[in-house]
């Protein structure tokens, strides 16, 4: 199963390489399949490539539901 996560891009740097923030954490990936990023775009990202950019209003709608989802497995882990 694979996952792309919507992240925010916080730096961009030289060849086609950018720093997006993950939930709180900066991690570097390529933007050489995405054209025109700009800092504060959202991307999705998979395996370290920045694979198309996101609506902000999206991004958010997901980044909520993955937050939802978290928190419900997390009270189900706790309910045994």
């Amino acid at each position: 199963m694979c996952l792309a996560l919507p992240c925010r891009v916080v730096e961009l740097r030289p060849d086609d390489m950018a720093v997006i923030d993950m939930a709180g954490v900066g991690k570097e990936i390529s933007l050489a399949l995405v054209d025109d990023v700009v800092v504060g775009d959202y991307v999705i990202v998979h395996v370290g490539y920045a694979l198309t950019r996101l609506d902000p209003d999206e991004a958010d709608k997901t980044l909520a539901l993955f937050a939802e989802l978290g928190e419900a497995a997390l009270q189900k882990a706790a309910a045994g």
